[in-house]
């Protein structure tokens, strides 16, 4: 151990943000940290984006549009990424992540058919086009659903 190594033991101190009390010797003692009168000192203080009975500007900005919550967000992948695996190999989401093609498969793969494939893959991933599926078909591969 040196004195550079030196840290409190686990659980002995508290975090700055731990709830103070509000007496006079926490340093939130008389006016409980909320400054001296005026509005915001009052108990009943205005809601967080209040503006004093202007149209806040939550509510002065459009709103467009709708946001379906299930929704999911799939990673496209054209057939050409795919040339740069080994004839015969089993291309999956785990294997496209370790070359480095797909870096978060987010919600799933979906393979695209633009570009050429001369090699005979086993391809398992999420979905594919019907181009992409013919043409993993034709080089002699598989393409299989998971």
């Amino acid at each position: 151990m040196e004195l550079s190594n030196l840290r409190p033991a686990e659980g002995s101190k508290h975090s700055d943000n731990f709830r103070r009390g509000r007496g006079h010797a926490s340093g939130n003692g008389k006016t409980a940290g909320k400054g001296h009168k005026g509005q915001k000192a009052r108990s009943g203080a205005p809601r967080i984006g209040f503006e004093g009975g202007q149209m806040p500007l939550y509510r002065r900005i459009p709103k467009r549009g709708f946001t379906n919550r299930n929704t999911k967000e799939i990673v496209a992948l054209n057939v050409s990424a795919l040339e740069c695996f080994e004839d015969g190999a089993e291309v999956t989401v785990e294997a496209l992540m370790e070359m480095g093609i797909v870096k978060n498969p987010r919600d799933g793969v979906k393979i695209l058919g633009n570009g050429d494939l001369t090699k005979k893959l086993n391809v398992k991933v999420q979905a594919f086009s019907e181009g992409a599926k013919a043409k993993i078909e034709a080089a002699g591969g598989t393409a299989e659903v998971i």
